[in-house]
């Protein structure tokens, strides 16, 4: 009877145990432990938003968002530091490598245009979208650079920038643009240098011609981007048709790389013709530059050339 009474008993606490637990299991609690709480999910979408936003590693991004409680702008803020300060340390050590590849951004802005070179090591990383939005970073300081020297000046207007002058250009933000390179160092893992600039404003009597080629060339935010790109400064008579006159300018020399203008009644020497006036057209070998100009009555007054990692040996 004792040992009757004892697995009854014990029968009995299994059924109070299966009771309780069936009252914890309810259906909502084996959807969370099926699925994944509903603050998971909220984790894996801000770690998806944080990577997305700033091209950082998986790994760096989730880092963040544990250290800051999920809160994504502080985790942003903290990657960026993070970032730069390495960056700064990868710049040294990066420093001797060749940054041959890159970028040429072009940007427009009514009688202005600015050119911008800026360098990294591998077309692999110039056709990542973080260092296109670099370039474009180059190329808006550059141009409010630009529009903060030429106001109040009047005519023909054109200046150049070299490294040392570009690391100094204030970026969004109110960072310099040295700080910025060491950012994007910091993201992308390479060398990169900002190179050269050039930048021209002209009177209102007076256009731009522009073009770009070359490394799928893209645009963002009125950028473009390529490999090579051209600036043409000239007059013509037409009421319209001056944008594609310019284009066309801007695309012989892209395509001639012509080294000096030359005059408008000097003969040409050669094959190997460095003056853009003298050249032979681009799509029309019977006609020199010089001879088209005077078809359109227009007339060139100068022009800028730009190749990515040109004389980097």
């Amino acid at each position: 009877m004792l040992v009757k009474y004892s697995v009854m008993g014990l029968f009995s606490s299994v059924r109070i145990v299966g009771t309780e637990l069936s009252k914890l299991c309810t259906p909502q609690h084996l959807r969370c432990l099926h699925t994944g709480c509903a603050s998971l999910a909220a984790d894996k979408a801000q770690l998806m938003k944080l990577r997305k936003s700033t091209g950082y590693t998986f790994i760096n991004c989730k880092a963040a968002l544990e250290r800051f409680n999920n809160d994504i702008t502080q985790a942003e803020n903290w990657l960026n530091e993070q970032a730069q300060k390495e960056g700064w340390s990868k710049a040294n050590k990066l420093e001797g490598r060749r940054a041959k590849e890159g970028l040429v951004g072009l940007l427009m802005q009514d009688s202005s245009a600015v050119m911008v070179e800026v360098n990294c090591e591998t077309d692999f990383v110039a056709k990542n979208e973080k260092f296109q939005q670099l370039v474009k970073d180059v190329a808006l300081a550059t141009m409010e650079h630009h529009h903060s020297k030429a106001k109040g000046q009047g005519g023909y207007m054109k200046s150049t920038l070299q490294a040392e002058d570009l690391a100094k250009l204030s970026v969004s933000g109110g960072s310099s643009l040295a700080d910025q390179m060491a950012l994007y160092i910091g993201r992308l893992g390479e060398n990169m240098s900002v190179r050269r600039a050039v930048c021209l404003s002209v009177p209102s009597d007076w256009r731009i011609g522009s073009y770009v080629h070359g490394g799928a060339a893209v645009a963002l935010m009125g950028v473009a981007m390529g490999k090579y790109s051209a600036l043409v400064v000239f007059q013509d008579g037409a009421s319209s048709g001056s944008e594609t006159l310019g284009r066309k300018l801007a695309q012989h020399v892209v395509g001639e790389a012509p080294v000096s203008l030359g005059n408008m009644d000097d003969l040409p020497t050669g094959q190997s013709e460095t003056r853009l006036l003298q050249q032979a057209l681009l799509w029309d070998s019977s006609l020199t530059v010089a001879q088209f100009l005077r078809q359109q009555n227009a007339k060139v007054m100068d022009f800028a050339r730009f190749q990515c990692g040109e004389g980097s040996e």
